[in-house]
């Protein structure tokens, strides 16, 4: 099974809505990383074929955009090329379920942590991503912080598929 990188957004929200999550209305953040990593499982066609063509980040963090409640972000980024003679580089896309939290004591001291991502992988769909997407978990979770925010039902989600440069 694949997809064109342009119908990402459809099939997030396919493999989101079949283990019970609405895009936007994530009630439990499990169930979303789930959805996110058989979706960083599936190919996408139509990405350059570079190797950073196809990536993924987590990341978290309090943003004026979220009025400074605390968010997660499940994030997939492609690159794609613009065809054109005189723009040789690609353009870049990303995909983004983003989760708001209400303010709580747990989550004190989330804008002092020493990271606010888990830096973007490019690894191939496969046991490759796989090990990447346990080791990015495995990086969340050494922050008391982001575990709490894992067990908390989200005050708000989206999900944005934009252009980003």
């Amino acid at each position: 099974m694949s997809f064109f990188w342009r119908d990402s957004a459809d099939a997030f929200a396919d493999v989101l809505r079949r283990h019970g999550v609405e895009p936007d209305a994530v009630a439990d953040v499990e169930a979303a990383w789930q959805s996110f990593t058989e979706f960083l499982q599936t190919e996408v066609s139509g990405t350059d074929a570079d190797g950073d063509a196809d990536g993924f980040i987590v990341q978290w963090g309090r943003n004026q955009w979220t009025d400074g409640l605390p968010s997660l972000n499940f994030t997939r980024q492609f690159a794609v090329s613009t065809d054109g003679p005189d723009d040789p580089y690609p353009v870049y896309w990303q995909l983004n379920l983003e989760m708001c939290f209400s303010d709580h004591a747990e989550f004190a001291g989330m804008d002092e942590l020493n990271t606010q991502d888990t830096d973007f992988s490019f690894s191939a769909v496969g046991p490759e991503r796989l090990a990447d997407l346990a080791e990015a978990r495995a990086e969340v979770d050494q922050y008391r912080q982001l575990r709490a925010m894992w067990r908390t039902k989200p005050v708000s989600s989206k999900l944005t598929f934009e252009g980003v440069c």
